[in-house]
């Protein structure tokens, strides 16, 4: 049915992205249907019925879209919303939008990488969730057709899949693609996900979803009066602030506090607020039973220094690596880290440790990248400017080694009863 006051809105987080859509509708349009309708085209707006209706390219802020009446909307390319160029929160007013009018909206995109908190990623775990009956069917409709994981990046397969997954975009040339899979430069995670529609990460990632995901178990809370270990890893202005336990009966770790800079505008000049993380350490203090507790040293050694001489002779397990019970120094040995890091990987492939399906602890683990030394592998950021942040990761292997540590040589301390004997 006609709507008397359509308006359609074509949304991408680039004018190129609304541009690829945009420049189609002219050669859709025939002559009859431009006569009937009144239709004016423009590069970015069309106008029909005299203004009445219309179809427009939006890329501007998410709060410029605050409040449009929009009746249809279609996200574009969703797998590059992102938090760095406020996707997310284009989604958000977009959805609020719709929500308003009683409207719909259409997201399509391309496979997304895992790990990067897309709008298209939080649309997976959402239709996930709904699918496994952890979440509310709210009328989610999610439709992809992927090849098979074990599908073979051959020709010979390309030429049997490739069909199946285009669908009726017959446009696409079965052997141009198959050139470009075959060609040594592009990356074969890329291929997959560009050409097959499957969910995978770069080839250099230390987990993917797959690996991650079934540790998951959000039935799982911390108690107060646990036994935990814990693992810090600060920042000061770009890098993120992260502070995360895991219990000891379990092995199931909780990110108790991730201080990260806010994008945009509001992360001008941002610095970790040491009094809130400072906080966080003395609750988990006075909430749980710490046994053990590893934090990198660097740019925050006054603070470990007092938490070391506050709560250290109450540890039943002390750093290898530092002056203190506390104070991990990641710089003063490359082997003691790394080896450290093969024993949390050997954890998570075993499926010894769990989590609580924290998504900040989950983006954080699959941004790790690998990185080979001489002990084995350790890990690192995508590149030293990367914005993927990989410090809650850091301070879960850090909290993972002080349980390891106590489980090898801790001693549980007598807790003190206040009374005293005398003979």
């Amino acid at each position: 049915m006609a709507h008397p006051q359509a308006w359609v809105q074509v949304a991408a987080v680039s004018r190129d992205q609304t541009r690829n859509t945009m420049t189609l509708f002219p050669s859709l349009m025939s002559d009859k249907l431009i006569k009937t309708y009144g239709i004016k085209a423009g590069a970015e707006l069309i106008r029909a019925n005299r203004g009445r209706q219309r179809l427009e390219a939006v890329t501007s802020s998410y709060r410029a879209l605050e409040g449009g009446r929009s009746t249809f909307v279609v996200l574009n390319e969703t797998h590059h919303w992102v938090r760095g160029n406020n996707g997310d929160k284009m989604y958000e007013t977009i959805d609020g939008n719709a929500t308003k009018k009683d409207a719909r909206y259409l997201a399509i995109t391309n496979a997304y990488l895992p790990g990067e908190d897309s709008v298209a990623e939080r649309m997976r775990e959402a239709w996930e969730k709904i699918r496994e009956g952890r979440a509310v069917d709210v009328g989610f409709l999610y439709d992809s057709i992927e090849a098979h994981p074990k599908t073979p990046l051959t020709p010979e397969a390309l030429r049997i899949v490739l069909p199946k997954i285009r669908g009726d975009a017959i446009w696409l040339k079965v052997e141009t693609i198959i050139q470009s899979v075959m060609d040594t430069t592009i990356a074969p995670s890329r291929s997959r996900r560009m050409w097959l529609n499957q969910i995978v990460a770069e080839e250099d990632a230390l987990y993917g979803p797959a690996e991650w995901d079934v540790l998951r178990d959000e039935t799982k809370t911390l108690q107060p009066g646990d036994e935990i270990t814990l693992g810090f890893d600060g920042g000061k202005t770009d890098d993120a602030t992260c502070l995360v336990a895991l219990r000891v009966s379990d092995m199931c770790a909780f990110p108790l506090g991730v201080w990260e800079k806010p994008d945009g505008s509001k992360g001008d000049g941002w610095i970790v607020p040491r009094e809130a993380v400072d906080s966080a350490v003395h609750d988990a203090f006075r909430n749980f039973k710490v046994l053990g507790f590893f934090a990198d040293v660097a740019l925050w050694e006054s603070y470990i220094s007092e938490w070391s001489a506050t709560y250290g002779e109450g540890l039943a397990v002390k750093s290898p690596l530092g002056k203190d019970s506390i104070g991990w120094d990641m710089r003063s040995s490359l082997k003691t880290s790394t080896l450290a890091h093969e024993r949390l990987m050997r954890s998570v492939f075993d499926k010894k440790l769990a989590h609580d399906g924290d998504l900040t602890l989950r983006r954080h683990a699959l941004n790790a990248r690998r990185a080979t030394n001489n002990y084995g592998i350790s890990f690192r950021k995508e590149s030293p400017d990367s914005p993927r942040k990989v410090d809650a990761y850091a301070a879960l292997m850090l909290a993972h080694e002080a349980l390891y540590e106590f489980r090898a040589r801790g001693k549980r301390q007598k807790a003190r009863t206040g009374r005293g004997y005398f003979l």
